[in-house]
This record gives C-alpha cells, sequence and structure tokens, in this order.
C-alpha cells in the first residue's frame, strides 16, 4: 500500500512538473531529464510511469479533458434545461483556463503535428457533439426545438463553447465570461426555438 502510494505521488509530481515546463518552455524545448529535475525523481522513475515524453504530455491532455467530461454530467429533465444546465458548468472551465493559455496553446499545436496528440484531443469534442445532437434531436421530437439539422447545430454549440474557453483564457479579466456564454447560447437557442410553441 506505501509503495503504491508513494508510485501514485511520483505519477503526480511528474504531470505537475511536466504541465510547469510544457507551460513555461514548450513541447518541443522541454526535455525529460528537465521535467525529472523538476519533479525530484529519476529518469527510471519517469519511464516506469511514461514510455515518452509524448505519452506524458497526451496523459496531461487526459487529465484536463477528463476534467471538463466530468463537468458535462448534468441532470435536467428537458434538452432545454440539459443545454442551460450544461452552460452554468462553464464557469469553473474558465477559472481553470485562468493562467494556463500557454499550455492550452501548447496542446492544439502539438495535436496539429502528432496524429496520437490529436486523437486524444479530438475525441472528447465528438462526444460532446454527440451529446449534444442528441439533445436537440430530443428537443425537436419532443416539439420545443424547431426542425434542423442536429449535426449543425451542435457544432455551432461546440464552438462557441471552445471559443468562449480560448477567449477566457487570452483575457481572463476583460469580460464576464459565464454571462458571455450564456448570451451566446440563448441567442442560438432563439434560433432553434419553435416559435409555434409561443
Amino acid at each position: 500500500m506505501a509503495t503504491q502510494l508513494r508510485s501514485e505521488e511520483t505519477r503526480t509530481h511528474l504531470l505537475t512538473a511536466a504541465l510547469a515546463c510544457f507551460g513555461e518552455r514548450g513541447y518541443d524545448a522541454t526535455s525529460v531529464a528537465e521535467i525529472c529535475q523538476r519533479a525530484g525523481v529519476s529518469k527510471g522513475a519517469f519511464y516506469y510511469h511514461f514510455a515518452s515524453k509524448q505519452a506524458l504530455f497526451v496523459a496531461l491532455l487526459d487529465q484536463w479533458l477528463a476534467a471538463l467530461d466530468s463537468r458535462a454530467a448534468v441532470e435536467a429533465t428537458t434538452p432545454l434545461e440539459t443545454l442551460h444546465a450544461m452552460v452554468g458548468l462553464l464557469q469553473q472551465v474558465f477559472e481553470d483556463a485562468r493562467g494556463r493559455l500557454t499550455m492550452y496553446l501548447e496542446f492544439w499545436r502539438q495535436a496539429a503535428r502528432d496524429e496520437a496528440i490529436w486523437q486524444a484531443a479530438t475525441a472528447p469534442f465528438e462526444r460532446y457533439h454527440a451529446l449534444l445532437a442528441g439533445l436537440i434531436e430530443q428537443g425537436i421530437a419532443e416539439g420545443s426545438l424547431r426542425p434542423c439539422d442536429p449535426g449543425q447545430a451542435a457544432r455551432a454549440l461546440v464552438s462557441l463553447a471552445v471559443g468562449m474557453v480560448l477567449q477566457s483564457a487570452l483575457d481572463p479579466t476583460g469580460n464576464d465570461w459565464q454571462q458571455s456564454a450564456q448570451a451566446g447560447l440563448d441567442l442560438l437557442l432563439h434560433g432553434l426555438l419553435n416559435q409555434s410553441d409561443g
């Protein structure tokens, strides 16, 4: 048990050190030796936990995306309530984005150059797209949303959320991003609402 706890602590130290190094110097300029030095562990310990620097980078990306996934789980009774509840969860995402702009940009820069990172980076957004498209389909079926292409509407919603997160990371104090996200959703939903319902 103590050995397992130490192993988990070592992995956590490596992830924390890598997050700082990648954020400060970028992926390419950061070496495994630098991560190990910052984490206070040996290279042997590094390779026990991660097969490569790329594997560590993907683990960081997975950690970030898992946090997003956990916040996407909401309980609501109707598709419209669920969409509004999901926007409410963006506040924590905006708070997480503060001070991490360089790391977010590094994720996307590496994703554009590395197929494994690309797959890890895009898979959650495909899940969000499918989830939102399903909600929109339900809304159309129950009559609260007008007939439209659920896939296209879902892409617009995902794009709105990603754009807001990026803007909040670029300028965290320049706007009330939660309010802007809600206003953006309201504008999109206004176009989707079935006006015949009054």
